[in-house]
């Protein structure tokens, strides 16, 4: 890829959304709250993950319909859904329910393949024999034709309701939504798969080496595979875990250190069967991780960036990074706030 200045229009962060084991509800609402904290920072966007067996988020399309009545303007985003467990039809009328609460705010972040869990999982969320489950793209495919608001039936079939005889399709029908889905891309496969089926592209800071070592290589590698096969025009946001710590008191600028320290190893070399390519986490002053970006080779090809928060990090902690990174670090980046209808801040 050639080399230009960075043009970042969209920053976003994404959220774990941790809890204590004894006390979800604690969790969940600081997490609602850093979404409204994020909002009032000027984010474009808000993300969160969607976790199994974990304390965390396990069903994000209940989460974020709660996030749709706690803010006004943000982006609210998955990243993403393993859609394995999922049924294409349940899960196209939750998300299209959150949409239409959002008034089009929502971001659908998608993952085919065997999810994480399966084993243990399995048992518990299918009938029969689970192993010869389709876990493929195609599921992925079906839930996206459900949101299309197509009739079902042939164009004479008509239901029964208390509104009288309806031509039935899919409800809520949310419009724009199908414009809206993101596949997570970390391999050349599910890049091409991506940019031919029209959808726009989630790249993180985990991918796979395919035929090289290098990080930076292998996903640059799969943003142009995208591009070529259809994702040219469509939206692209990179992820990456940035720990900027100007505000932060001496304590936590150590602990933060530590905890890149602690997963430096794995950048190192593939790790794994599948061969997964981790990238550095940008932990040190607004000025260093500057530095560090602006020799990201992915970075001045797309327009979105999106913040990772680490996972077990403490609610202020996690504002005071997000304040660092949207005062100090994105207008460094071409980002510039939008002006919006404010929530005065409490």
């Amino acid at each position: 890829m050639s080399r230009k200045a960075a043009s970042i229009s969209h920053v976003g962060f994404l959220t774990p959304g941790n809890y204590p084991d004894e006390d979800p509800l604690a969790g969940l609402e600081q997490t609602l709250q850093l979404l409204e904290h994020g909002e009032e920072r000027g984010f474009n966007s808000a993300w969160v993950r969607q976790r199994h067996l974990e304390p965390g988020i396990s069903s994000a399309s209940a989460f974020l319909a709660a996030a749709t009545q706690r803010t006004r303007h943000i982006e609210l985003g998955t990243a993403v859904i393993p859609i394995g467990y999922e049924s294409p039809y349940r899960l196209a009328e939750d998300l299209a329910t959150v949409d239409v609460l959002s008034r089009g705010r929502l971001n659908i972040g998608l993952s085919a393949g065997r999810p994480l869990h399966a084993d243990l999982i399995g048992p518990l969320a299918f009938d029969g024999d689970w192993e010869s489950h389709d876990f493929s793209h195609q599921r992925v495919l079906r839930f996206a034709d459900n949101l299309r608001g197509t009739y079902v039936g042939n164009d004479d079939t008509l239901i029964k309701t208390p509104f009288g005889p309806q031509r039935p399709r899919l409800q809520p029908y949310a419009k724009g939504l199908i414009d809206r889905i993101w596949y997570g891309g970390g391999s050349l496969r599910s890049a091409k798969w991506a940019g031919r089926n029209g959808f726009n592209l989630l790249i993180g800071n985990v991918t796979t080496g395919e035929q090289t070592d290098d990080f930076s290589v292998a996903q640059s590698r799969q943003l142009e595979t995208y591009r070529a096969s259809g994702g040219d025009t469509r939206r692209v946001a990179l992820g990456r875990v940035v720990v900027p710590f100007d505000s932060a008191d001496a304590i936590t600028r150590k602990r933060y250190t530590a905890y890149a320290a602690g997963r430096y190893e794995r950048t190192l070399s593939p790790q794994g069967e599948r061969r997964t390519l981790f990238a550095r986490d940008l932990v040190g002053s607004s000025e260093e991780i500057l530095e560090r970006l602006r020799k990201d080779p992915i970075l001045p090809h797309v327009s979105e960036f999106r913040l990772e928060l680490p996972y077990e990090f403490h609610d202020e902690e996690y504002r005071q990074i997000l304040h660092d990174f949207v005062t100090a670090i994105a207008p460094e980046l071409g980002w510039k706030e939008t002006t919006v209808l404010r929530r005065s801040v409490s």
